[in-house]
């Protein structure tokens, strides 16, 4: 018997344990997806819904973790006591949730800004938020009027008083 024939059933033998092994590891990875799925994702689940989903659902609706999204209801706003506690109206359109808050409201926060609160829905039926957050988009826009003093404009920029202003340019529209 030669030496390359010894060697034959020994790869043969640690093909197999590797299939085994490699068959193991994906069956256990299997088992334990299967097992975080299944066990405890429903609690961490965080539903987002707007006032008419939340109203519909009844119920069901109380007392599960839910962002509530939608626009703060004009002349809702009701500061209480101190400076964290607040209640407003969050209205889709066609329906409205009055909501509860305990937060230091954001300072963008105001009548008709896109909001989304985070908390459960009580008995009663109002919204107790523990979080609040309001939805705005990131673009700057100058003001409408087109005789904009660049320098003042710059000047009002809080932070920025101290920072010399630019030379302003006149803008010229082509012929």
């Amino acid at each position: 018997m030669t030496a390359g024939e010894a060697k034959l059933p020994e790869a043969r033998l640690r093909r197999g344990r590797t299939r085994w092994f490699a068959l193991g590891a994906i069956g256990a990875a299997a088992a334990a997806f299967v097992l975080i799925a299944v066990g405890g994702i429903g609690d961490n689940l965080v539903y987002y819904w707007g006032p008419k989903q939340l109203r519909a659902a009844g119920p069901k609706a109380r007392g599960a973790t839910i962002r509530l999204g939608g626009q703060v209801a004009v002349g809702s706003v009701k500061l209480g006591d101190g400076v964290s506690n607040l209640e407003f109206d969050v209205t889709d359109g066609t329906d409205t949730v009055h909501v509860v808050s305990r937060g230091v409201p954001p300072q963008l926060f105001r009548d008709r800004i896109g909001v989304v609160v985070e908390g459960s829905l009580v008995k009663d039926g109002t919204f107790e938020s523990r979080r609040l957050m309001v939805s705005h988009d990131n673009q700057y826009r100058a003001p409408g009027d087109r005789n904009v003093d660049i320098k003042e404009l710059m000047r009002s920029t809080q932070g920025l008083d101290d920072v010399p202003a630019a030379p302003a340019a006149v803008a010229r529209s082509p012929r």
